[in-house]
Order: structure tokens, then C-alpha cells, then sequence
């Protein structure tokens, strides 16, 4: 059966604009319910979802009968009338009028997701199609938004972006936590693990740049907030301080949620998300920042009145509990800077006022999300530069390059790198980051 129809093709997103209209929509078939003489299918097209509504009077006999022996997920285009019903999850309703079936799935094959509940080894191993779901979809849709707007911050600030390799010959911290694979004549290559070191070079060329791609981490952690390979965006900038970084990284961050509240408050209510936290970062007033020796105290105190298990020690980082306390004190992202210098890489500054800390900068999220963006002021000595290096036996050939940056004419410089995934995880409210990009890669899954 094929519709033969003048009416206009429209998403389900932007349907509200058709009211009392004859529309037509290409999808899939969510879900199907059914009351004696009365279907309620479900249809998604990617935009969203909506209920239908095919009382069996209303149709011709072949479209009742259709829709009612019709299988979930298989594909339709449907035409019917938009009609507001403040009931309804999306504020309307279609009132089918007729149905075309590009493919219905056999029923001796029916769709593996059905909407019980599956476990999450059984979801991931078809996350192709657990994809589908609404609220998969709704993240998916807010992903693509925080993305845009992470550039277009940058993009309308006078930064130019400039992609570095993702092959390197060297490490920004190391080679234990990189994937390394061999390269011509017997040398070796490791995935990149961040773009920084070669934006630092294009930096002191144009000014103020940034770098997006994908970066890989070989870590083998399991935690919630580890993936192997994400997505991850980097600006660096000539001379920028660290408190000139900490207002960047505030601009950045409140652009990027004040984007994803515009356009997306109904994918948030699909998800699951609390709006009203998301709306206090958005708000006007600066984000806290926190010294190290504050937020260290912080977690003492917090010890000494039996509100945290384990005591932190002063010179440690902070691990994921700490951050968490610490995050859960703000209704916002807080700022955490100068740590130790000896828990922090190589290329970053040491505080003029105090040697044994780092111009650096951990931005936690709220609700114990932990960091979402790590940055510093950047070494711009030769000589110390080239004595940390040694210092972290790491190889000064390999790094040749980057000490020339200090050598010809060297400035002061600043940046930061925001992983995508755990922005995501955070806007959105999300358990696990897996969730957070179409297909994960973690310590064990690298199929589908």
C-alpha cells in the first residue's frame, strides 16, 4: 500500500508547527497499543516521538488492518492530522489517516529490543540498535549540541582550529597509558592521547586556536568515566594566565549549557535530567575556584565530622570520592587550581609565589561528575622545560620540537582539554559514559 498524498513531509520535532494539518511523517514503529476497535501506535523518526490515534471507523479497513498486524521497528510513512493534547509527552497527537510500510520485519524475526527491561551487557552488545530508543536518541541529539556549541564558542571568539595528528612519535605524559603500533621502518607510533603539544605550536603562530578530534587513552580503568577512545576539545592561547584560562573555561562551559537548554528541554525530560540544576550553572554568578591547600581542607574537615570514609592526604591528587565531595558542596562547576606540582605533567608552570605548585586548573562538575576540564598555564622556559623533561625520563629527542617553541620566541600560554563524553555524561545526568557516544570503547568491548 503506498500514500499518494500532497501533504506536507515534516519531523516529528517541529510537528507543533502544523496543527490541524494534514502532515506526513517517515519513520519506524515504536510501539503499538490497542483497545478493541482503537490502535495506539507509537512512531519515532529520529526527532523524537509521537502517538497515533486510528479509531477503526475512522480508516479505510486495509490501513486498520495493517497497522494492527504491523511488527515494532519496522518502517512507515504516515499521513495524518496534528492535533494538540496537553496529555500527550510531546504536546500532540497524529490522527492517522493512512500508512505505507517500507519494510515490516517478519515475525519469526522480531525486533531483539522490546521494551522490557534488558541488562546492560545484552543492550550494549546491540547498542546498534539500542541506539533507537528514545532516550538513547534524546542523548545522542544533546551530544551533537554540546559538540556545536563547544566549537561554535570558540569559532565566535576569534580562535582558529587547527587538528593535529593522531599519529605521534611521542607521549604529552608518558607512553604507559598510549596505544602503540608499529610504523614504517621499524619505528614506532602511539595514538594520540591529546592534542595539546602540537597546538601549543600552532598557537604560537595564530594566536588563539583549538584543536577537536578523537584522542585515545590506554589506561586499563573500568570506572564509569574511562573510555578508550573519545572525543576531546582543546583551545590554547598566547599570553593567557591562568586566570585568564579559569575565565575561559567559565564562558566556555556556561555557552555550551546555555545551548543545550534552548534547544533541547524536552530530550532532557526524556532522559531523565533535573533542568533546574543545569539553569544554576546557566545562571549569572561566577563558578567557585578553590586553591588546592582550600579544597584539601575542605575534605579534612569533612573527614573530621565522619561526612567522607577516607581522609586525603596533602600532596595526593584527588581521586573520584573527593572530587564528588567537593563538586557536591556547589550548585555549579568549581574551579580547583595550583596543585602540587609533583602529581601534575611536565609542561606546566610553576606558581611564581610557590615553586612546589602548578598554574593549573581541574574543573569538577556538579553532582559528582569529577573533572571535566583539566588545563594550565604551560612551561615557557627552555632550560626548566628541558630539565622537566629529563626529570620524567622521557626521550629529549622526541621532543626536540616542542623545546624550539621555548627557543624562538617563547611567550607566556594557556589551555585546556574537555573530554566530550564526560561533558555529556554530566549535562545529561548519565550513570556511565557509555552511554555518552554512539559506540563505546572500553577495557572490553570493542564490538559492535
Amino acid at each position: 500500500m503506498s500514500i499518494e498524498t500532497n501533504a506536507p513531509i515534516t519531523t516529528i520535532a517541529t510537528i507543533g508547527q502544523h496543527e490541524g494539518q494534514t502532515i506526513t511523517l517517515r519513520g519506524w514503529l515504536y510501539n503499538l497499543r490497542s483497545s478493541g476497535k482503537l490502535l495506539f501506535p507509537t512512531f519515532r523518526d529520529g526527532s523524537g516521538t509521537i502517538q497515533g490515534i486510528v479509531p477503526k471507523a475512522a480508516v479505510p479497513e486495509e490501513v486498520f488492518d495493517t497497522l494492527k498486524n504491523l511488527t515494532l521497528e519496522s518502517s512507515v510513512v504516515v499521513t495524518g492530522k496534528v492535533r494538540a493534547d496537553s496529555r500527550a509527552p510531546s504536546g500532540f497527537e497524529l490522527d492517522v489517516e493512512n500508512v505505507s510500510v517500507t519494510q515490516r520485519i517478519a515475525d519469526d524475526t522480531p525486533y531483539p529490543i522490546s521494551l522490557k527491561e534488558h541488562g546492560v551487557d545484552f543492550l550494549m552488545e546491540h547498542r546498534h540498535l539500542w541506539l533507537r530508543t528514545p532516550r538513547q536518541s534524546a542523548i545522542l541529539r544533546v551530544r551533537a549540541t554540546i559538540m556545536r556549541a563547544a566549537a561554535e564558542y570558540f569559532d565566535t571568539n576569534g580562535f582558529i582550529r587547527t587538528d593535529p595528528p593522531i599519529l605521534t612519535p611521542n607521549a604529552c605524559e608518558g607512553t604507559s597509558e598510549l596505544f602503540e603500533m608499529d610504523y614504517f621502518d621499524n619505528d614506532k607510533a602511539y595514538l594520540t592521547q591529546s592534542g595539546q603539544l602540537y597546538i601549543e605550536a600552532t598557537a604560537l603562530a595564530l594566536g588563539k586556536v583549538y584543536s577537536f578530534g578523537p584522542t585515545f587513552r590506554a589506561e586499563k580503568s573500568k570506572t564509569r568515566r574511562h573510555l578508550t577512545e573519545f572525543w576531546m576539545i582543546e583551545p590554547e592561547v598566547t599570553y593567557l594566565d591562568l586566570d585568564g584560562l579559569m575565565n575561559l573555561a567559565e564562558g566556555f562551559l556556561t555557552h555550551i549549557v546555555t545551548r543545550v537548554l534552548e534547544t533541547h528541554r524536552a530530550d532532557l525530560k526524556v532522559i531523565g535530567k533535573d533542568v533546574a540544576k543545569l539553569e544554576a550553572v546557566a545562571a549569572p554568578g561566577a563558578f567557585p575556584r578553590l586553591s588546592y591547600d582550600e579544597a584539601h581542607q575542605m575534605l579534612v574537615d569533612a573527614h573530621a565530622k565522619g561526612l567522607i570514609e577516607n581522609v586525603h592526604t596533602y600532596g595526593d591528587d584527588f581521586g573520584s570520592p573527593d572530587e564528588t565531595y567537593i563538586s557536591n558542596q556547589f550548585d555549579r562547576p568549581v574551579m580547583v587550581h595550583r596543585y602540587p606540582a609533583e602529581v601534575k605533567a611536565f609542561y606546566m608552570q610553576p606558581d611564581p609565589k610557590d615553586p612546589t605548585k602548578a598554574l593549573c586548573v581541574d574543573v569538577l562538575a556538579p553532582e559528582g561528575y569529577g573533572e571535566i576540564i583539566g588545563g594550565s598555564q604551560r612551561v615557557d622556559s627552555y632550560d626548566l622545560l628541558k630539565s622537566r623533561i629529563e626529570q620524567h625520563n622521557l626521550p629529549l629527542a622526541a621532543f626536540q620540537w616542542y623545546l624550539d617553541l621555548r627557543k624562538y620566541g617563547s611567550v607566556p600560554h594557556s589551555g585546556f582539554g574537555m573530554g566530550i563524553e564526560r561533558a555529556v555524561a554530566w549535562i545529561c545526568g548519565l550513570e556511565h559514559v557509555r552511554e555518552t557516544i554512539p559506540f563505546a570503547r572500553t577495557l572490553n568491548r570493542i564490538y559492535p
